[in-house]
């Protein structure tokens, strides 16, 4: 029997199926925690926008009208509470944390091929951390679209529709982000290869 669709499964959920928007949540509750953390910079912060992205979903099932996918949908929930997170939090942090679990999680994707070389994996270790403070030190529009196309790998259209803004808009926050990376890993010390 095929998988049911995410158009599906809103439906049976609006119908009273509470196990089919289970299924909703476990296809994309690691996708959201992924995009909160990025988001927010704490790991518990991210666990509680990703828990309230799907209140909030589930308690606004009746008000979803099929015009974007359930995904799109979702996504914009996250979006919204990352930053209204953001705005709530008062702007003291310079840099990463020395617990950003958003290095752990891109130092675990390194990790295979810098096992043996003690000192290649220290350099990782100082190269991911100066990323996470080069895309903390971004704007938000610039941070969040940079997150949802380059980390978390929605193409332009969803990301426009996720956004609201045009596609174009997208691609160009996404070459504007790059480019301020660069430039901010460059003035780190991190550059000139590529």
């Amino acid at each position: 029997m095929p998988k049911p669709t995410d158009r599906e499964l809103v439906e049976a959920a609006k119908g009273g199926d509470a196990e089919a928007f289970g299924v909703l949540v476990r296809r994309y509750q690691r996708r959201i925690f992924r995009l909160a953390v990025h988001m927010v910079r704490n790991g518990a912060e991210a666990e509680d926008v990703t828990q309230e992205t799907f209140v909030r979903a589930y308690q606004a099932l009746d008000r979803f009208d099929g015009r974007s996918e359930p995904f799109t949908w979702i996504y914009r929930i996250a979006v919204n509470l990352s930053l209204n997170t953001l705005r709530a939090r008062r702007p003291t942090r310079d840099s990463a944390p020395a617990d950003d679990p958003r290095v752990e999680a891109l130092l675990t994707e390194l990790h295979r091929t810098s096992r043996d070389d003690p000192a290649e994996a220290s350099q990782q270790k100082q190269l991911v951390a100066a990323l996470c403070d080069g895309i903390d030190a971004l704007s938000e529009t610039l941070r969040t679209t940079l997150v949802l196309v380059c980390i978390d790998g929605v193409a332009h259209d969803e990301a426009s529709r996720v956004l609201g803004c045009p596609e174009g808009t997208v691609a160009w926050r996404v070459h504007e982000a790059r480019r301020k990376l660069r430039e901010y890993l460059a003035g780190r010390g991190f550059g000139g290869e590529s």
